[in-house]
């Protein structure tokens, strides 16, 4: 079972997206503080982390460096209600494998996490790179 970090600062968007990742067959747990990130990769080092673009404190791509350059098995999916180009993800250099948009169609992001964490699976242990392909929604 593939195992997903959710990570958004708001309350109800974590337990919205956990609870509907569970319902397809993930293992899931989420959180709001983005400081706290770091120590539950490490305790429950999961396959991929969604991660909210704009928090405070840290932010998504700031965060999603962190997890990489600790975790390199972890890969990272941005999502944001502001959009994102490819160019504006690889300039980054953040190691994220894609961005999905907010609203969510919820069946429709569990598919794009699964295909995500396959093709991570199927290369097994190399570093992430910046993604080349965003998810459409």
């Amino acid at each position: 079972m593939a195992r997903v970090l959710v990570v958004d600062d708001e309350e109800t968007q974590v337990r919205m997206v956990v609870s509907a990742l569970r319902h397809e067959g993930f293992e899931t747990f989420g959180t709001r503080e983005a400081e706290s990130v770091m120590e539950l990769v490490e305790q429950q080092l999961p396959d991929l982390a969604l991660v909210d673009l704009m928090m405070p404190g840290l932010n998504g791509i700031e965060l999603a460096r962190k997890i990489r350059d600790a975790f390199p098995s972890v890969r990272v999916v941005l999502t944001s209600a502001y959009h994102l180009s490819e160019r504006q993800l690889s300039r980054a250099d953040c190691g994220v494998v894609g961005f999905v948009p907010k609203p969510y169609v919820l069946p429709e992001l569990a598919e794009f996490l699964r295909a995500k964490i396959k093709a991570a699976r199927s290369v097994s242990g190399a570093p992430p790179k910046s993604s080349s392909r965003l998810c459409a929604s």
